[in-house]
């Protein structure tokens, strides 16, 4: 649950620590990557038939790491179209960050970027106040719809801003995973943050469906070691627990009584135990929505 979408207050305190931890830790841009070579080949086929240029958005992009992948994915199968993108990213460094792997990143030389540091709410505000709406033919949502309030209006949206045979590729955590085990359970007591409510895969699924939306699903299976999370004087292991959580403090902030609850939940119910390691099953799910 690695999203970006907070904001750049958030980044600029200890946030931006525990999420580079998180995505040392778990791997998970590889796994979000491999999900992209799985689906968007075959699919970028579709999306680009009879046009002459491809525009994509990205939402809450962080780093850049996997909206690079996307790109030079689409470039490999549709070596002939232009490809235009735009970017919208909440935290100036992360932003920075992106902007200097494109520095490193010869074959999207070519390619302009149209920058919004913002997040995605407001950059929904204030596309809607324009009164020539652009569209695009991939619009992808990583791990981002956290953060949003109303996920119903972002997917209804954003789906209106797709052009013929157009996409949005979400990638998020599947259904009756680790975070969704431990954030329904404690759904409470977590919620109180930047995430005002946990939705998994399935619960998208349960809009897109509301929304008469088409869309097919693949899952990606992933599993992460957070074995130093039950390490009392692991640095790295409360980070995780921080993270996962969405506190400042696991062992300060919350209560003796929630903390091993937590902990109990995370071996027993969230992960397996292998050769000695607790792997936290984060199985993604990536929803391919149909224009």
């Amino acid at each position: 649950m690695s999203s970006t979408e907070t904001s750049e207050a958030g980044y600029a305190g200890s946030y931006l620590q525990r999420f580079q931890n998180y995505l040392k830790v778990s791997g998970e841009q590889v796994a979000v990557c491999s999900c992209v070579t799985k689906v968007l080949p075959e699919e970028s086929k579709r999306i680009g038939s009879g046009k002459s240029q491809l525009e994509v958005l990205g939402l809450g992009s962080g780093g850049g790491e996997i909206d690079v992948h996307i790109l030079k994915t689409l470039q490999s199968v549709l070596p002939s179209l232009p490809i235009s993108a735009e970017v919208v990213e909440p935290s100036a460094d992360l932003t920075k960050n992106f902007q200097d792997l494109l520095a490193k990143t010869p074959s999207l030389k070519d390619v302009p970027f149209e920058w919004h540091t913002t997040t995605t709410v407001d950059y929904e505000k204030k596309v809607t106040a324009k009164k020539d709406i652009k569209k695009f033919d991939l619009i992808h949502m990583i791990q981002m719809l956290y953060y949003v309030d109303d996920y119903a209006a972002t997917l209804k949206f954003f789906h209106s801003l797709l052009k013929t045979n157009g996409r949005i590729l979400i990638v998020h955590e599947a259904a009756n995973g680790g975070w969704d085990i431990l954030w329904k359970t404690y759904r409470k007591t977590l919620c109180t943050n930047s995430i005002s409510d946990y939705l998994s895969a399935g619960d998208v699924k349960v809009h897109l469906n509301n929304l008469g939306l088409k869309y097919e699903e693949f899952v990606v299976p992933h599993a992460y070691d957070i074995t130093d999370c039950f390490d009392l004087n692991s640095q790295p292991g409360e980070l995780m627990l921080d993270f996962m959580t969405e506190q400042e403090h696991f062992h300060r902030s919350l209560t003796p009584e929630i903390r091993k609850g937590i902990l109990d939940l995370l071996r027993s119910k969230c992960s397996t135990e292998k050769e000695g390691k607790v792997m936290f099953n984060s199985n993604l799910s990536c929803l391919l929505v149909h224009a």
